[in-house]
């Protein structure tokens, strides 16, 4: 059994000593910096930090909390498995059902015994995970009350950007009530739209865009064989499109609609009426995010089960759920207006993607940002997000620190009032991997330049195994 395999793998991590070295001067944020700095005062404008290379473990005995928050992504559990070998003597709570679990103060103990299934597996199943968003007075307060409880030295908050928004406002108010948890961030979110100079990638990305480009293969495959299909595929990626440019490059298929671009809804279905006129074959990738880059658009005009579509009430953090909007089939049906004859079949692939095995990469970089999270903590650290540098290298020469959640923050309308938020990373339009992207689709969308990646790799060849995200160079 594959998962018997990979529970004995061990990842590859950088040799660091887990003394600090703080950057001289501070930090601002990304912008709204005095708003910031007053809902922030004890922790806006710290330095960056870095750990040196070298040997050493954490000495101390330290009580630790840890809790999955939002959607799962691959290598989560490595995270948790990093985290605990790298506290050795201490003692590691797992917070059940997400942030809830905090509030309510329900955990479990983790223990070796415990974690060893769990190792470079896929899910949360671990302790589980959850989208409630801790930020009224009575959820801070009990939040409060259980670092307390259980006499928390840390606690290590792995989720996506609003996740880690909550990881700042914790860690504010903590130190506001004179507590002494620290808390840290690690950055979650198979989207890829959290990133920045020092989180180059968000972890659970690689494995999620593998998963995908395997199935967008057999999809060219299929269209290859067949002569008769459009497959219009909806990919994952709420507000950015960098799994749909990740895919995209990765099987060179006839088109990948990237919303940044921000063209109409009648140059979308222009350009899809051109592709499917010459060729009556082919995949199209839709990032589910495509529809709130639209400029100007009419939702009247759009079919009735859209616009109810459309019109689902946001989650708890403030997004509208566009995995439950068809826009592969609002596309379809755009294009058949035209007139255009086609044999059209929708694919969403979502779900697929968040709970597979973590590909090497995710693997070892999970396990790495448990480490440098637990060092975090060590440091005496608060409101930090670790960060692992250098990933298209291999993992020796990592590098590991923290930056200040702050530093990353704006203000954002959020159900009708200014929120702090961490500011989503979208493609940038002049990235080398999307310049690339963009020379060459013109010559994919009328050939048959299709590649078949196929399932992620985890014994053979490094350049099999290892392999690292294509949009990091």
């Amino acid at each position: 059994m594959l998962n018997k395999f990979r529970q004995s793998y061990s990842p590859e991590f950088p040799k660091i000593s887990p003394e600090s070295v703080m950057e001289k001067g501070g930090t601002s944020c990304v912008k709204d910096g005095e708003e910031i700095k007053k809902l922030f005062p004890k922790t806006f404008g710290r330095p960056i930090c870095h750990f040196k290379r070298g040997e050493g473990q954490i000495e101390e005995v330290l009580r630790v909390g840890v809790v999955f928050s939002g959607g799962p992504a691959a290598g989560g559990h490595n995270v948790i498995a990093g985290l605990f070998d790298a506290l050795k003597k201490s003692k590691l709570y797992g917070f059940l059902d997400g942030p809830q679990g905090i509030i309510d103060n329900k955990y479990k103990e983790l223990t070796q015994e415990m974690i060893f299934p769990y190792r470079n597996q896929g899910g949360f199943d671990l302790i589980g995970s959850g989208r409630i968003k801790i930020e009224t007075e009575e959820q801070l307060a009990a939040a409060l009350r259980t670092a307390l409880t259980l006499n928390l030295d840390g606690l290590v908050i792995i989720g996506g950007d609003d996740s880690n928004t909550n990881a700042a406002v914790l860690a504010e108010y903590f130190l506001q009530k004179n507590c002494k948890t620290k808390v840290i961030g690690v950055p979650k979110t198979i989207d890829g739209d959290l990133r920045n100079d020092y989180v180059t990638i968000p972890f659970g990305f690689d494995t999620a865009c593998k998963v995908y480009s395997e199935m967008i293969g057999n999809l060219a495959r299929d269209a290859l064989s067949a002569k008769k299909y459009w497959h219009f595929v909806k990919l994952m990626g709420r507000s950015a499109s960098h799994i749909a440019l990740e895919c995209a490059i990765a099987t060179q298929i006839d088109w990948a609609f990237i919303g940044e671009e921000g063209q109409s809804l009648e140059q979308i279905t222009n350009t899809l009426v051109d592709l499917i006129s010459k060729k009556p074959y082919g995949v199209i990738l839709i990032p589910e995010g495509l529809i709130e880059f639209i400029p100007h658009l009419d939702t009247k005009q759009l079919p009735e089960e859209i616009q109810k579509q459309l019109a689902t009430e946001k989650d708890p953090h403030g997004n509208i759920p566009v995995s439950a909007i068809e826009t592969e089939k609002l596309l379809i049906h755009m294009v058949k207006q035209k007139g255009v004859k086609m044999s059209p079949v929708p694919h969403f692939f979502g779900y697929e993607g968040r709970c597979s095995f973590p590909s090497n990469f995710d693997a070892n970089y999970c396990y790495t940002l448990g480490m440098t999270a637990a060092f975090l903590i060590k440091s005496n650290l608060t409101g930090y997000m670790a960060f692992v540098k250098n990933l298209t290298k291999p993992p020796s020469v990592w590098e590991i620190g923290g930056i200040p959640i702050t530093m990353l923050l704006n203000l954002e309308e959020r159900k009708g009032k200014m929120k702090p938020v961490i500011q989503k990373a979208l493609v940038d339009l002049k990235a080398p991997h999307y310049l690339h992207y963009k020379k060459m689709r013109a010559n994919w969308a009328h050939g048959n330049d299709y590649l078949f990646p196929g399932p992620i790799q985890f014994f053979g060849p490094k350049e099999l195994t290892d392999s690292v995200p294509l949009t990091l160079f």
